[in-house]
């Protein structure tokens, strides 16, 4: 009997022993149990990423690319050569002329399946002979059908078969920040694709055309790209490349503009259907004020512009607007600035009437004047 209780006793003991040490086992491993258990102070905290997405741009450029096009031009040039020191010497003196061919490259989008092409005017400025090669090799002559120096735009017809076709898209929906790409044909590499943003729109008075309302983007715009295409991520035409700041000397780098697909768009239908483009026009040329200007006048800066030329005859002159006058403002409303103004009367059908408001030796003017065509300005050619 006694016996047995030491026995109970003992496996009492060491039952405990037992538990004690499993318990302890289990705190300090609990992965022993097939589970983790973590204190709920010591959880870690768990950061929400918004998933990255990598994303490609073949699919736009397949839709697009085919239907840029690399446009080579050459035109023969006259050059008076200096005559020999002997002939001038003794008065026996006779001009003499050489000839030589000066070559270009550029960029072209053809836009239709009548084979009409846009690219920028100063491309094919002054061209005696323009060469367009397709990106399935072909290659071709190409013919002028118009050209508008004012926004720099040129309109060509290529005569070939079944030819790619450029999507057309809508500038007036880019947004800063907006991905583009930029096609063309840089340093004669042939088709080349550049990737940036929309850095800005809506640029003006940066003096590469008459009338400026430029996309900028840092996309890479080189020397060929001219005329080129800018797409946006879905491969639509969102506008013409055009030009990019000047580099020389440590200028800038990753700014380049593009002329929008609303403007370009306007331009090649008027052009396909006159020839030319008909714009408005009153006779006289308009500046932008400097504050300092503006303050002498006692108007606020942007409140008017001045008149620096006036063709006689117009119907400015006519009515009585001389230079020196200050115009501020048209049909009622405000003449924010020169490029604001040239563009609004420009936008005007040749036979409308408009109410010109303004000031001469600081009298207060009024008058109506009947809109006419703007003179077509064709591209001076070389000498």
């Amino acid at each position: 009997m006694q016996n047995t209780r030491v026995l109970v006793s003992f496996l009492i003991r060491a039952a405990v022993v037992g538990l004690a040490a499993a318990f302890l086992v289990v705190w300090w491993k609990p992965a022993l149990l097939g589970k983790t258990a973590v204190p709920a102070a010591r959880a870690p905290t768990v950061y929400s990423r918004p998933p990255v997405v990598m994303q490609s741009f073949a699919d736009a450029v397949a839709r697009a690319a085919p239907a840029v096009v690399n446009i080579y031009t050459a035109r023969v040039v006259t050059e008076r050569t200096q005559a020999p020191a002997l002939n001038q010497l003794f008065g026996d003196f006779w001009p003499s002329y050489r000839q030589r061919v000066e070559r270009s490259l550029g960029s072209g989008v053809i836009v239709n399946g009548e084979g009409t092409i846009v690219t920028n005017q100063h491309v094919i400025a002054g061209a005696d002979s323009i060469r367009v090669q397709l990106s399935d090799g072909r290659i071709a002559e190409a013919t002028i059908v118009g050209q508008d120096p004012d926004t720099d735009l040129a309109i060509l017809h290529l005569g070939l078969g079944k030819l790619p076709v450029m999507p057309l898209g809508r500038s007036d929906t880019l947004r800063v920040g907006d991905i583009v790409l930029a096609i063309g044909n840089p340093y004669g590499l042939s088709q080349t694709v550049t990737q940036g943003i929309v850095s800005a729109t809506g640029r003006g008075q940066l003096g590469l055309a008459t009338f400026e309302n430029f996309i900028q983007t840092d996309a890479a715009i080189n020397l060929g790209n001219s005329g080129g295409a800018l797409i946006d991520a879905h491969g639509d035409l969102v506008g013409i490349n055009t030009a990019v700041l000047n580099r020389a000397s440590g200028g800038p780098e990753g700014i380049g503009f593009a002329i929008p697909m609303n403007l370009v768009r306007g331009v090649m239908e008027q052009i396909l259907k006159r020839g030319h483009v008909v714009r408005g026009w009153l006779g006289f040329v308009p500046q932008d004020l400097s504050d300092e200007q503006a303050a002498q006048l006692g108007i606020a800066a942007g409140g008017g512009v001045t008149v620096v030329n006036i063709l006689v005859k117009s119907p400015a002159f006519e009515a009585g607007v001389r230079p020196g006058d200050l115009i501020t403002g048209l049909s009622g409303e405000q003449v924010q600035s020169a490029q604001d103004l040239v563009s609004r009367v420009a936008a005007l059908a040749p036979g409308a009437l408009v109410e010109l408001d303004g000031r001469h030796d600081r009298q207060a003017f009024k008058v109506n004047l009947k809109v006419v065509e703007r003179p077509t300005h064709q591209a001076a050619q070389p000498e």
